[in-house]
């Protein structure tokens, strides 16, 4: 009989450790380093993490990106304790399954209370006489509700339209499930074997009369310690990849923390010294403070891995250079470089940046292809069919 048990119990076993590391079920990647890449003076805190992946069985190529689950902030926790006067230990229903937890480790790490959206204040208006949400929620104001719930959360909800009529149980019960943060993976595994790094750039802003603090990135960089761990799992990126040749060149727009997953590929470059040339446009404020990785960038230049660099800082000029400019500047042999089936890649803001630097280069096609602005929207259209123009932009 003890036989058989243990023959089960080692079968359990082998059925947990065969379990894959996914989403569903996040890897505790330990924290090997986690540094501000800033230099001093910078008004920006931009982390550079590297994370163990040994025992993991987790892989990934460059252009993926890693899923973070992340933890909310405890002090913000405590403001809602202190506004709502709710007992931490509580205990709650967290799900449709009935898994419960006390309403404090709730409200840190499972439910996500930075973001409101319509749903979450439709479901919370029936538990408060407040005149000003009720008509907040009328049909016609749908650009004050959308607005109102942009760079606020559930502190603001809760602190403008109460006194609320409802237990902690009947408020968490409107909130959503927290979402992992994704990131662009920063190194190759074939040059870092068994580890991950990320380029994170810490969210701190004010708005509404508080300051608010990205959930993922502000964790990062004030609560994770080395030797710590993070949740983690790998999210394949079908549309960003390099070409299959590593004798295919490649150009990469990656301002900021958008240098991410250029840094993985030129990685994977030097690993796998193909004779594809590489140029990076890099741009970010300050050449002295915000040049991120500038010597390894250099280093690689050096060594030939990475042709050609450019980099443009906004703020060291009176005029403000942008990648963008840096692009114009080079328009001749970025067009060359293009007819002779170069890859070209952008990473990095979709409001601003990405739209800036797709209309130069129309206008790069157009001048230096001696065509119209249509034939040169023609020709961008196609490089995309392609593959050969791919943007991972947020």
């Amino acid at each position: 009989m003890q036989n058989t048990l243990d023959n089960t119990k080692t079968a359990e076993k082998d059925k947990q450790v065969q379990t894959p590391f996914s989403r569903t079920n996040p890897f505790p990647a330990k924290v090997l380093k986690n540094i501000n890449i800033n230099g001093t003076g910078s008004s920006k805190e931009t982390r550079h993490i590297e994370l163990s992946l040994e025992g993991s069985d987790l892989s990934y190529v460059p252009g993926d990106t890693l899923g973070i689950i992340p933890s909310n902030d405890p002090e913000l926790v405590a403001s809602l304790f202190e506004e709502m006067h709710w007992d931490e230990e509580a205990i709650v229903i967290i799900n449709k399954q009935g898994d419960t937890l006390s309403l404090e480790k709730a409200l840190i790490n499972y439910f996500e209370i930075t973001l409101l959206s319509k749903k979450i204040l439709q479901q919370a208006a029936a538990f408060t006489e407040s005149e000003a949400l009720q008509k907040l929620l009328l049909v016609e104001n749908a650009a004050q509700l959308k607005e109102y719930c942009n760079g606020r959360d559930l502190l603001d909800m809760l602190h403008e339209f109460g006194p609320w009529k409802a237990t902690a149980q009947e408020i968490v019960s409107c909130l959503r499930k927290m979402t992992p943060r994704l990131y662009s993976i920063a190194s190759s595994i074939a040059a870092n074997p068994e580890e991950v790094h990320l380029t994170i750039g810490a969210v701190r802003y004010t708005s509404h009369g508080r300051e608010r603090k990205g959930v993922c990135s502000v964790l990062c960089a004030e609560r994770v310690n080395e030797g710590d761990t993070l949740s983690v799992f790998v999210q394949a990126n079908k549309h960003f990849y390099l070409p299959e040749s590593h004798d295919t060149d490649i150009i990469m727009v990656g301002p900021g923390t958008g240098i991410a997953p250029f840094r993985s590929f030129i990685q994977e470059r030097t690993v796998n010294k193909g004779k594809g040339r590489s140029w990076l446009f890099f741009g970010d404020q300050h050449a002295a403070s915000d040049f991120l990785y500038q010597n390894e960038l250099e280093k690689y230049q050096q060594d030939g891995v990475l042709t050609k660099l450019d980099a443009a800082f906004s703020r060291d000029t009176a005029q403000k250079v942008y990648v963008q400019h840096k692009m114009l500047e080079h328009s001749k042999e970025l067009y060359e470089w293009l007819q002779k089936g170069a890859y070209f890649y952008v990473c990095g803001d979709k409001e601003y940046m990405a739209k800036d630097v797709h209309e130069t280069l129309i206008s790069i096609i157009e001048k230096e292809g001696a065509m119209s602005r249509d034939a040169a929207e023609a020709d961008l259209k196609d490089m995309q069919k392609q593959g050969r123009y791919q943007r991972d932009v947020y």
